[in-house]
């Protein structure tokens, strides 16, 4: 995953089902976080749509089913809604 600038944005990327702690680097380091719901959300800064895209492509390419993909405000990723 690229650095974490100012111009990033921030990304939730919802799955159906739990992944393992492993699949983290695949995912560019983006954070894994199981739900209670049984999903799997992916969370962090990507640097443009071309980053975004290709962690699509690698959530299509391996068969996983994908359930959403939020743009979400830097301060709202640590869990403190404004």
């Amino acid at each position: 995953m690229s650095k974490p600038t100012a111009n990033n944005e921030y990304y939730e990327i919802r799955l159906k089902g739990h992944l393992e702690a492993r699949w983290e680097q695949w995912f560019d380091g983006l954070i894994i976080s199981l739900e209670e719901d049984g999903s799997t959300l992916l969370s962090g800064p990507l640097a443009d749509q071309a980053a975004l895209h290709g962690i699509l492509k690698k959530v299509r390419d391996v068969g996983l089913t994908l359930l959403s993909v939020n743009s979400v405000k830097p301060d709202r990723k640590e869990g403190t809604e404004t």
